[in-house]
């Protein structure tokens, strides 16, 4: 896209979007589209492969759920998704903190237009499951061991009918833990599809996976390797690792009031108030 085209851009209505989900944006709070959206959603609204490269807060799960939903609902008109198929799309997560984050926008964003979710997770009862999958949701969110379950157990499961596949944190999707069960995953969904995979860096194995999943992708860089948003303000400790705990509970009792962010190995704790 052309520089000058982007200046143009000031709201979701710009990119292309229908109406339905220019009012679902604006129901948000979402005034402005972030440049990974600005960038990404046009290229998706042409049916072109996506490769992504942004960073934490950057409003990349828009850039991939707006075009989903703006495609479920133009094939399916003045009906719009009430008589949309089932299982039209599948975003794969890393973690189930991360799934439920982006099941939870794609909620919130279809709020108001009969969009079906379901969220498949380890953690959580696979009965409870299964019954979300029986109301035939348009779009599953999960993560790749608890999704192969379902696969193989799951009585009428299939992805056959699989319109869009979405990679989130590709770097992530692609270490051992993960690397059957993607191989599975990738085995039983349609070769024929629009695929968007989102990282925040391209390392080797996701361009490898690019070279296996991707058809004449357009990759749009929205984050250098080690950038973060510009609206985020830092600060380095460097302490003793047997003493982290100790420290983390004085920064967040010097922090009351905030709202804070835990970042482990593997998942985070997000969203939770520190009153201490």
């Amino acid at each position: 896209m052309a520089e000058e085209e982007k200046e143009e851009i000031k709201s979701f209505k710009d990119l292309g979007l229908c109406d339905e989900l220019e009012e679902a944006c604006d129901s948000l709070g979402w005034k402005t589209p972030t440049k990974i959206q600005v960038e990404a959603i046009p290229h998706a609204l042409e049916v072109k492969d996506l490769i992504g490269l942004a960073q934490t807060g950057s409003g990349k799960t828009g850039a991939f759920a707006l075009p989903i939903l703006h495609a479920l609902l133009e094939c399916h008109g003045k009906q719009g998704y009430k008589s949309a198929p089932a299982f039209f799309a599948l975003v794969l997560s890393p973690t189930r903190e991360l799934a439920i984050q982006i099941v939870e926008q794609f909620e919130a964003l279809g709020s108001g237009i009969s969009l079906k979710c379901a969220v498949l997770v380890g953690g959580v009862d696979l009965i409870q499951q299964q019954i979300a999958i029986g109301k035939r949701p348009h779009i599953i969110v999960g993560t790749p061991g608890r999704l192969v379950d379902h696969l193989t157990n799951t009585k009428g499961f299939s992805l056959r009918m699989l319109k869009y596949l979405v990679l989130d944190e590709a770097d992530r999707l692609l270490n051992e833990d993960f690397e059957k069960a993607l191989d599975d995953i990738l085995n039983v969904i349609p070769r024929d599809r629009h695929t968007y995979l989102f990282s925040a860096t391209m390392t080797k194995k996701v361009k490898k996976l690019q070279r296996a999943c991707l058809r004449n992708p357009v990759k749009i860089e929205a984050a250098s390797k080690y950038s973060t948003v510009d609206t985020l303000k830092q600060q380095y400790r460097f302490i003793p690792a047997k003493y982290k705990d100790c420290y983390l509970v004085y920064i967040l009792t010097e922090m009351s009031g905030c709202t804070c962010m835990v970042f482990t190995r593997t998942m985070y704790i997000y969203g939770f108030h520190s009153n201490m």
